[in-house]
């Protein structure tokens, strides 16, 4: 667990964020963390604490302070883009619902701790905002819209317009963004807490992204919530309690007579009477017919008749002769045993040791993210996607020249490795610029259940 400040922007107008393609007739609907780490180190070249921020952070080998991507919110409900590896809802009874689970871009805290605690969502609860791509409760908007702004560029020399649209998000009353921001230990905090609060004042008054020189970007006093994480967004789960031992039960012997002795049943045999007579070697005394036949000598079922022979037929009784035992026949001596052809012993196995199960930890980023050399990430295992960032300087020693491409792992992305990601920031200045210009790359991710290979 480490610090975290979870920040609240309230817009005051449109905000205007950029997309990937750059084009001005469209708007992203997530203001991303290297943009936001952009803006407050701008921040705080303004307040005079630039080199320090810097070395504590883009030259650092572990930054001081990461920030996520900036989220929407709407009243109480915190919206975050959810991990791969659980979203959209792969249960056969949610694919045929009619809510179009994959259509949500964002959806609440509360559904993403459901789906890892193995609750059923219940479909008719919800449903699926079209302008914001946001999972809201069924009959609420969403926290945004997507609109157009109309202008008209006029050249003072010649006297031409040209007309063009510009587009941007207008938030709703309640509704705004939010972001976390992740220390690196309590020191970190005790360092760069106010610095980080300062820096979010100052640009709510000077605003986020583009057109701010048009007013656009602006919100209300930003809101603070300090606290530890991973726990201010996906607290762990309650620990199961232990059953209740069941109380053995008491003997009532008072209660309960003892039953009287039983008097085993006795039936005497009746005396069957036998001639005196000489026997001769074939006679037999005739035993006596009994008058029903036992129960353990009944005849056996119908279904039985398969398993059994049929006995044979009677006949008459042959004529008595005398026995004469056969001689045994004299056993034939077994042969002797030929020697076994002589065998190489097999070559000696070598001992091993059964290999040790390896432990893989599952990591769920929510910001952009880009690998350092000492991430130690298995990308054969995990769920993620891969996103191109570009932008141009805006620097005071020259602006409007391309930064330089990167990928960068995107939000919402689950990566796979033994030691929580950590992360770089790449310099993408232009070639031969005045100074360094970084793209942060910090990951700011939380710990999902443990899995074993």
């Amino acid at each position: 667990m480490n610090p975290g400040l979870v920040v609240k922007l309230r817009p005051a107008g449109p905000w205007r964020i950029g997309p990937d393609s750059g084009a001005r007739n469209r708007v992203d609907s997530i203001y991303h963390s290297d943009t936001l780490f952009s803006a407050v180190s701008s921040a705080m070249a303004q307040l005079g604490s630039l080199d320090g921020w810097l070395a504590a952070t883009a030259r650092a080998a572990a930054p001081a302070v990461s920030f996520s991507s900036c989220f929407p919110f709407l009243d109480e409900i915190g919206f975050v883009i959810p991990p791969r590896t659980i979203w959209p809802p792969a249960a056969p009874a949610l694919l045929a619902a009619r809510v179009r689970w994959k259509s949500a871009r964002f959806v609440p805290i509360a559904i993403v701790e459901a789906i890892l605690a193995g609750r059923k969502l219940e479909e008719h609860r919800w449903s699926v905002d079209g302008p914001s791509q946001c999972l809201v409760p069924a009959g609420r908007p969403g926290p945004f819209r997507i609109d157009v702004r109309w202008n008209a560029a006029v050249d003072r020399l010649t006297g031409s317009s040209e007309r063009h649209s510009t587009a941007c998000l207008e938030f709703r009353p309640g509704a705004g963004l939010w972001t976390v921001v992740s220390f690196l230990d309590d020191a970190a905090r005790d360092r760069w807490l106010d610095p980080v609060k300062a820096a979010f004042r100052l640009l709510a008054d000077t605003g986020f992204g583009g057109r701010r020189s048009r007013g656009w970007g602006r919100s209300e006093p930003p809101e603070f919530l300090d606290g530890q994480l991973p726990g201010m967004i996906l607290p762990p789960p309650p620990a199961a309690e232990p059953p209740a031992p069941t109380p053995e039960p008491i003997a009532e012997s008072a209660a309960v007579e003892a039953p009287e002795a039983i008097v085993p049943l006795i039936v005497e045999p009746e005396a069957v009477p036998v001639e005196d007579q000489s026997l001769g070697p074939c006679d037999s005394v005739p035993s006596p017919e009994p008058a029903a036949a036992p129960l353990l000598e009944s005849e056996p079922p119908a279904l039985a008749g398969a398993f059994v022979e049929a006995p044979p037929e009677e006949s008459a009784a042959p004529p008595c002769e005398p026995f004469e035992p056969e001689a045994e026949p004299e056993p034939e001596p077994a042969p002797a045993p030929e020697p076994p052809a002589p065998t190489e012993p097999p070559p000696p196995q070598p001992v091993t040791e059964p290999p040790a199960p390896e432990t893989a930890q599952l990591h769920w980023l929510l910001s952009l993210f880009s690998p350092a050399p000492a991430d130690a990430v298995d990308w054969t295992r995990g769920n993620y996607s891969v996103v191109t960032r570009a932008g141009r300087v805006e620097s005071p020693n020259g602006s409007g020249e391309p930064k330089k491409l990167v990928q960068m792992i995107a939000e919402g992305s689950v990566l796979c490795g033994g030691a929580p990601p950590v992360g770089a920031a790449p310099d993408v200045a232009p070639d031969g610029f005045a100074h360094p210009v970084f793209r942060a790359g910090f990951a700011v991710a939380i710990p999902l259940p443990r899995v074993r290979s």
